[in-house]
């Protein structure tokens, strides 16, 4: 199986259809904002310090940084808010697809690390993107909760455009 199948196969389970398929209170939400921000943050980590590209090495440092800052954003409202995040079968997939995507680029170098990792940045904020459009924003109850996904989309869009401009330079 193509390493872009498996990332792929991964990110399934953030597709809008499944969380759509489950009612997602704010503090589910809260949950899938932090754990999808940790989850590209640790990937960020990792191709920060294993890229072999410099603007993937810069892109991964861009999401360390981008993602910590949402994440510290998301965390503050919701001990304001007294949400305390609850652990959901979509929090849980994307943590164990996280785990599993960070394994699999542990054992690439190079070149093959470099595009492995960009395809799954590409991959995985137009999966988010798609999510907060879809469920996510809709699905928020809390004003504040719901403006502070309003806010942070179009940093994920810029991600995903940045990632793509990467990706489209990186030999194939």
């Amino acid at each position: 199986m193509k390493v872009s199948a498996i990332i792929t196969a991964g990110l399934l389970c953030f597709t809008p259809a499944v969380i759509s398929a489950q009612t997602v209170s704010d503090a589910q939400i809260a949950s899938i904002v932090v754990t999808a921000n940790q989850v590209d943050i640790d990937a960020g980590k990792l191709a920060a310090s294993k890229a072999t590209n410099p603007e993937v090495k810069k892109f991964g440092q861009q999401m360390v940084t981008d993602h910590t800052s949402v994440n510290k954003q998301a965390t503050a409202l919701v001990k304001k808010l007294k949400v305390t995040p609850e652990d959901n079968p979509t929090s849980q997939s994307l943590k164990s697809d996280g785990d599993k995507n960070l394994a699999h680029l542990k054992t690439l170098e190079g070149a093959a690390f470099d595009k492995a990792y960009i395809d799954n940045e590409v991959t995985y904020h137009q999966a988010v993107i798609d999510a907060i459009d879809k469920t996510l924003i809709p699905s928020a109850q809390n004003a504040e909760l719901k403006a502070l996904l309003v806010k942070s989309r179009p940093a994920f869009v810029a991600h995903l455009e940045h990632a793509k401009t990467i990706q489209s330079s990186l030999v194939k």
